[in-house]
């Protein structure tokens, strides 16, 4: 059940977000989806090593669709062994399991497994990216174009703050197993130890993720999850100057969500939020509610703040469909809508006999009668 906002308002009072270096930014509640501090969120960059976020949410994918399983062992490429950058150290013609490919990709950001893994799923990385492309478009990310697997330069291939926010919380939320990979502090392969580059890892308990990234162009980026008190957030950071500044504005971005802000759960899905009057029908009345959660982030102690509305339609006929729109449920803070969801019908509702539609029809003429006798519509 929702919390019962206090009468009493308080002044809205909370400190400006950090100053933060790097071209862009942006620190997003993950229950929410409301945006606590950004720079440049929407604008596109180089988002390098980044880019493995999405090789692995279709990874993940696969693996849940049973195309591909953990155990597969891939035969490696010529291509895949001769990438630049980051490696894994995976041998030419060897063959290596799915599980260590996507740890070799996770943990230590190899290019080499990133193409192994590619290929192994799409039969080469240029179709691979088709996928890449397609998935996107599903989630959302209107402002990201992939050419490759690993994020290596590329003039058509590029992304966003945002972007990069909204496969996260994709990632986290459909794979929270495979998830747990990226909080894994290191990993041998081929008699090689390797540790992973967010060193938030090691300097925050509450970073359980995510990936970092580096070329030339895309200067040192950081995409981060971190997890304090049933509320996790979000920060994505892109072209720091360096691998110590990115873990350092990170880090100020993650303190500042937490310290100043909080997300509270308002209604669960499908919970019973109010009811609509049903003409004509079997039932009289139909529960309306959300479809899916609805959270909200406020600034620490003002969720007294929140102006709560639902609007119901007034003349809903039977036959109602269940899912069927009947309402809205907006809430404000501050004057400032924050939520607006519809009102669902919780389940369908059937047409009544025929005397029981002529009784309501009746009743309804009555009530619209006395309605313009009393000056109404």
């Amino acid at each position: 059940m929702a919390e019962t906002p206090q009468p009493k308002p308080t002044p809205h009072v909370v400190p400006s977000p950090p100053n933060t270096q790097g071209d862009a930014f942006v620190l997003i509640d993950f229950h929410s989806d409301q945006i606590i501090a950004s720079k440049n969120p929407e604008k596109q960059f180089e988002p390098a090593s980044l880019t493995k976020i999405m090789t692995g949410y279709i990874v993940f994918n696969e693996l849940d669709k049973g195309n591909i399983s953990l155990d597969d062992m891939v035969t490696i490429s010529s291509k895949a062994w001769k990438m630049p950058g980051s490696k894994m150290f995976i041998e030419v013609g060897k063959q290596v399991s799915v599980q260590d490919l996507i740890k070799g990709m996770v943990i230590q950001s190899g290019n080499d497994a990133s193409v192994a893994l590619a290929e192994h799923i799409a039969g080469s990385e240029e179709v691979f990216a088709e996928l890449m492309n397609k998935y996107a478009k599903s989630l959302g990310m209107d402002g990201t174009h992939f050419m490759n697997a690993t994020g290596l330069p590329h003039p058509q291939h590029y992304s966003s703050a945002r972007d990069m926010a909204l496969l996260t919380k994709a990632l986290i939320t459909e794979f929270p197993e495979q998830y747990n990979w990226y909080s894994e502090k290191k990993f041998s392969f081929n008699g090689i130890t390797q540790y992973n580059r967010n060193k938030l890892l090691w300097q925050d308990p509450s970073v359980d993720g995510l990936k970092t990234g580096y070329t030339e162009a895309a200067g040192y980026c950081l995409v981060t999850s971190a997890n304090r008190d049933r509320m996790r957030l979000i920060s994505v950071i892109l072209g720091t100057d360096s691998a110590k500044a990115r873990v350092r504005e990170s880090q100020k971005l993650l303190n500042y969500g937490f310290r100043f802000f909080e997300t509270h759960a308002m209604y669960e899905g499908g919970q019973r939020l109010n009811d609509a009057r049903i003409w004509e029908g079997k039932l009289d009345t139909i529960g309306l509610g959300i479809e899916k959660p609805v959270y909200v982030t406020v600034p620490r102690g003002q969720y007294q703040n929140l102006q709560i509305e639902t609007r119901i339609d007034q003349n809903v006929t039977a036959p109602v469909e269940k899912g069927q729109e009947l309402g809205q449920l907006t809430i404000q803070f501050n004057g400032e809508q924050i939520i607006d969801r519809p009102l669902v019908a919780l389940a369908a509702v059937e047409e009544g006999s025929f005397f029981k539609k002529l009784m309501d029809q009746i009743q309804k003429l009555f009530a619209s009668l006395f309605a313009w006798l009393n000056g109404g519509e």
